[in-house]
């Protein structure tokens, strides 16, 4: 079946603190964005990916695609006002029955061995989420405070999120609401179930600017 990855790097990257969007800041020389597309095509020969960029700089992920990957198998769209408006034009794109994966650009450590297992329970199940246990304590914010919860029952959710395109693209075709953080939700929503799989620490997400150096180290290790 067709494969076919919607990364999203439609942010601006303020909590970083830096001038230029994260999925642009340099890793070991190179654009952290390069990581992840470098990734997703190693994995699979047969796979195509949707480039979900800021309008303001898909010049610059060109420049990326034409420096290091075959630009036949990369296509640049812009990004929405919000993720789940950023998902859906990388949809739009879409034209044959496939499994999706959605995943966060900067997720640069992602693995092979991870983006697999996810086709492959999506491939069984039409859905794949890949979720890690929490290592602290978790509580919940009420109106009289907040509550402590069993962090033994709570998972914490990564990407790349892969769903059947029957199941994915007509599910955002609903409206937008504010719960909805990541692509599980939104299918849930259309009132569906999602299958979990086993996710990986090292598959962080960039966000601050410690992140930048652990990713570094990280890579320094493999």
């Amino acid at each position: 079946m067709k494969k076919t990855a919607v990364i999203v790097a439609g942010g601006t990257g303020t909590r970083m603190g830096a001038g230029l969007p994260k999925q642009f800041l340099l890793l070991k020389n190179r654009p952290l964005l390069y990581y992840t597309i470098d990734t997703f095509l190693r994995t699979y020969e047969d796979l195509d990916i949707i480039l979900v960029l800021p309008e303001a700089y898909t010049d610059m992920g060109q420049e990326i695609i034409d420096a290091y990957f075959d630009k036949e198998r990369v296509r640049i769209t812009i990004g929405g006002i919000s993720r789940f408006e950023s998902v859906k034009n990388g949809l739009q794109l879409v034209d044959d029955e496939a499994i999706i994966f959605v995943h966060d650009a900067v997720r640069c450590l992602v693995s092979q061995e991870l983006i697999r297992r996810c086709y492959e329970q999506a491939v069984e199940t039409g859905s794949a989420v890949p979720v890690i246990a929490s290592s602290d304590s978790v509580r919940l914010l009420t109106e009289d405070g907040s509550d402590a919860l069993d962090r033994e029952k709570v998972m914490l959710v990564q990407t790349p999120q892969v769903f059947h395109s029957k199941l994915l693209i007509p599910a955002f075709s609903i409206g937008q609401k504010e719960k909805f953080t990541d692509e599980a939700s939104v299918v849930e929503a259309f009132g569906m179930k999602v299958s979990l799989v086993e996710g990986e620490r090292d598959n962080m997400k960039i966000t601050h600017r410690i992140d930048l150096l652990i990713a570094e180290q990280l890579l320094s290790c493999e």
